[in-house]
């Protein structure tokens, strides 16, 4: 079986010109992110990753606002991942987190473990027989869309809007510009807490719209008994770490034409120069978030550090010293105001973890 591996460092040619960042619009890490590198704790010989106690978040989310991770850890790849998963406590929560592009961390900070992938689950490969593209959790979802034009294969061109990682893409089925990242799923492979791999199907989760759950199998935890910790909400607690994607064959011209066409529209609509983590709220059936928040009179509105885009109403952007609590409760004042003036009740698309500031629990 022939395969090819590609990592990308910089912007593709038909692109640069257009200030990208290699990623494709995905705000590019603090450089304060690595600060602290010389303090990192040994964690065993087994362990090759790096352990931080009271690690920032805002470090590590691209709102750059929030609290504290009690611990996180960077593994360098996935054996090591496995490694670190099987010394934790059976009741400890763990939080993945690969470019943090659509997640709020409450002020008071996590209790439990974050593990960040971006930088360990990165391999990107061809199988060119099959027309399928293996993707490790970490590998930023444009990554894939520009690799699968490169090898003329069309279908994951919408993956090049999506400011996030291929872990995130899975979890919320993300999606924009008229595709969602299951449709062109072939097959997962997860991990449970003790470190297990799993391989799975699509026919193995309930994906609807901005939602995927591992069906309830026998001896898992029951619906509605979900651990705090899980950002995946399906019943067995395992996470994402690769993707295998089927895809057609076709123009790699033509593909990436569309591919160019999507990112100059999300410049033109988008507040893509302001810390944000993308659309805020799912749209309803039948309209969009956007126009309600509009409607509401809410463009523009500002409580603390935090705004709603006057470019986009589904946006809020930190405009320099936002903490989480004023990005959250400009989320609930959207919520209110749309659901007083409408009666539709608007579902965050964004997950919000934590504990805000005086919930915070001595350990």
């Amino acid at each position: 079986m022939k395969t090819e591996t590609l990592t990308l460092t910089r912007a593709p040619r038909e692109f640069q010109g257009m200030n990208l960042h290699p990623s494709a619009f995905i705000l590019p890490p603090l450089s304060g992110d690595m600060k602290g590198v010389d303090d990192a704790m040994p964690i065993g010989a087994n362990l090759r990753g790096q352990l931080r106690h009271n690690e920032p978040m805002a470090r590590h989310v691209s709102w750059r606002a929030g609290g504290i991770a009690d611990c996180a850890y960077s593994p360098v790849d996935l054996a090591d991942l496995r490694g670190f998963l099987r010394t934790l406590p059976a009741d400890d929560p763990v939080y993945f987190v690969g470019l943090g592009s659509n997640l709020l961390v409450r002020d008071g900070g996590l209790r439990g473990s974050v593990v960040f992938t971006h930088r360990a689950l990165r391999q990107l490969r061809l199988d060119a027989a099959d027309n399928e593209i293996y993707a490790e959790a970490g590998v930023a979802s444009p990554k894939v869309a520009r690799f699968a034009a490169l090898h003329r294969l069309v279908g994951a061109e919408f993956l090049a809007g999506i400011p996030g990682t291929v872990g995130g893409a899975l979890a919320m089925n993300a999606g924009c510009y008229g595709g969602e990242t299951w449709d062109i799923v072939a097959r997962v492979h997860t991990i449970d807490r003790a470190g297990q791999l799993h391989e799975r199907t699509p026919a193995q989760y309930k994906i609807a719209y901005r939602t995927v759950h591992l069906k309830a199998e026998g001896g898992r935890r029951k619906a509605g008994e979900i651990h705090p910790s899980s950002l995946i909400l399906h019943p067995s607690e395992e996470w994402f770490v690769a993707a295998t994607f089927r895809l057609a064959s076709g123009s790699g011209e033509e593909s990436r034409g569309r591919i160019k066409e999507l990112l100059e529209r999300r410049i033109a609509g988008q507040p893509l120069d302001q810390p944000n983590a993308g659309s805020v709220f799912r749209n309803p059936k039948g309209d969009h978030a956007a126009r309600l928040i509009e409607a509401c009179g809410l463009k523009g509105r500002v409580i603390g550090g935090a705004m709603i885009s006057p470019k986009h109403a589904n946006f809020i952007v930190n405009l320099g010293g936002a903490q989480a609590a004023d990005i959250e409760a400009l989320i609930e004042l959207a919520q209110s105001a749309v659901k007083e003036r409408f009666g539709i009740k608007l579902e965050r698309e964004v997950k919000i973890i934590g504990e805000a500031i005086g919930e915070r629990r001595e350990a």
